[in-house]
């Protein structure tokens, strides 16, 4: 289950079933769960915690060090949780003081070759990151997101749950949840439609977002304007609630048409 030339550190735990592939590094305090597959030339600093099945590709570096030039050898963390798969030389750095000392991945996301998430990064579950899309540091994505390849994320935006990015968008605000963005800088293009019938929603309840999307962009209001629009349906929805809660809660201000 683990190649001989792969170097695990006795303060390493491992599952039982975890395979180790040839030329792999495990430091100390890594905690890997039952049911991983390491692959070959793989490194894995600590403190890194990683679930149950899941699946790296050869040489990813995972928990390593961040590249803040603030940090100072802090012993910050990274979390990571179910049945992800993460492919061919990603990087993913643990958090820093500055925030929580803490990034942390969900479960079920696939994270495409190249894919970097950067420290203190928030990311939900059921989430595809593509090709050689990278998070700047503090970037919180919600669950559900795609991020097409190439795209790049300024730190500190948010990114709502089931949104989506086309290739080669540069994003530098917060986007809504379920809106669509493209472009460099990316600019919203509508919700992800596809995306909401694939999931099953109802095509009154998809009407229903296509409103409150046609009252944050096409009405001419503030956001705060827009807000008020929208609240009530949020208390009836949760869906709306998901996009009112991902306007309310913006900081850098959202992506817009």
């Amino acid at each position: 289950m683990i190649h001989p030339t792969a170097i695990i550190d006795p303060k390493a735990e491992l599952a039982a079933d975890v395979q180790v592939g040839p030329y792999s590094v495990i430091g100390p305090d890594v905690v890997i769960g039952a049911g991983c597959v390491i692959g070959p030339h793989v490194v894995i600093n600590g403190p890194t915690t990683i679930g149950a099945g899941n699946r790296i590709f050869q040489f990813a570096s995972v928990g390593e060090e961040c590249q803040d030039k603030k940090y100072k050898g802090e012993p910050t963390r990274l979390e990571i949780g179910d049945n992800n798969v993460i492919r061919e030389s990603v990087t993913i750095h643990r958090g820093t003081i500055q925030d929580n000392s803490l990034t942390r991945i969900g479960s079920d996301n696939l994270l495409m070759a190249y894919v970097h998430v950067a420290h203190d990064c928030i990311v939900g579950s059921n989430c595809i990151l593509a090709n050689n899309a990278s998070l700047a540091g503090h970037v919180h994505v919600g669950d559900g997101v795609i991020l097409g390849g190439f795209t790049g994320v300024h730190q500190f935006c948010k990114i709502g749950s089931f949104a989506m990015s086309s290739m080669f968008s540069a994003i530098n605000m917060d986007v809504p949840s379920f809106v669509m963005v493209q472009g460099y800088p990316a600019r919203a293009r509508g919700m992800n439609y596809e995306g909401m019938k694939r999931r099953g929603y109802s095509k009154e309840l998809i009407s229903e977002l296509r409103s409150a999307y046609r009252t944050l962009y096409r009405s001419g209001l503030t956001l705060n304007e827009a807000l008020e629009r929208i609240e009530p349906d949020a208390q009836t929805s949760p869906e709306i609630a998901l996009f009112f809660e991902s306007l309310k809660n913006s900081n850098r201000g959202i992506t817009r048409e």
